[in-house]
């Protein structure tokens, strides 16, 4: 899972990051709005958010971010008046916190937010900017429909519902049968790799979503740089 914390008080984002990183999050940070707004552009899954940033108000900057995609969201607040905090949840966050706070509190308010978010999106998946509606049967990068073929989504589909796992080609090829029912081959499934990359991937030549492991096979990526 991947957290932004926006939170201009070094010792909180340090300490925060700490105990977030011993849970398997990766924890980006940001000391004010700016930063804050240009690292969401990454596959974000979470965001603790500061209501006192000092460049931009809090409440404001919660605005521009969920205008920009639908991700959760728990205010980190010093300010525990009744009015701010149901301020926050009238606007749409998924929860609040007062400082000082423990840590082990916080993380099982988020791991609480991340539960009930993912049981309203199970049926989404989500790698970077590339999103998979299994209801529809469609995939959108940046919210634009890609048109796959038939076992082109198939292929990305099977990767993509074991994110991180890596498959060979041989249990690729033995998962797939194109719409004819025809037994796709070795050199066929590179080609279908290669053109699905060039729908889904900013650079087609260095991807970034279906990764080769070589000598072995494909995975799907997870976003893990900071």
């Amino acid at each position: 899972m991947n957290l932004l914390i926006i939170e201009d008080d070094e010792a909180i984002r340090m300490g925060l990051t700490y105990y977030l990183e011993q849970e398997s999050f990766n924890v980006l940070e940001a000391k004010n709005a700016k930063i804050g707004l240009d690292l969401y552009d990454n596959d974000i899954d979470i965001v603790l958010l500061d209501i006192n940033v000092p460049d931009k108000n809090g409440f404001d900057l919660f605005k521009v971010l969920i205008a920009k995609k639908d991700v959760p969201i728990i205010f980190l607040t010093a300010n525990d008046l009744e009015v701010s905090i149901v301020r926050g949840l009238d606007m749409g966050a998924d929860d609040y916190i007062t400082k000082p706070f423990k840590a082990r509190e916080l993380i099982s308010r988020i791991k609480n937010v991340l539960r009930r978010n993912n049981k309203n999106n199970s049926n989404i998946i989500k790698i970077k900017d590339i999103t998979i509606d299994l209801n529809q049967a469609k995939v959108f990068k940046n919210n634009i429909d890609v048109m796959l073929t038939a076992l082109e989504y198939k292929i990305l589909l099977t990767l993509a519902l074991n994110p991180n796992v890596v498959f060979t080609r041989e249990k690729i090829l033995a998962d797939i049968w194109d719409v004819n029912e025809e037994y796709v081959n070795d050199n066929t499934l590179t080609v279908y790799i290669k053109r699905i990359r060039e729908k889904i991937e900013d650079n087609p030549t260095a991807p970034r979503i279906i990764e080769t492991v070589r000598g072995v096979g494909y995975k799907i990526g997870v976003y893990n740089e900071k």
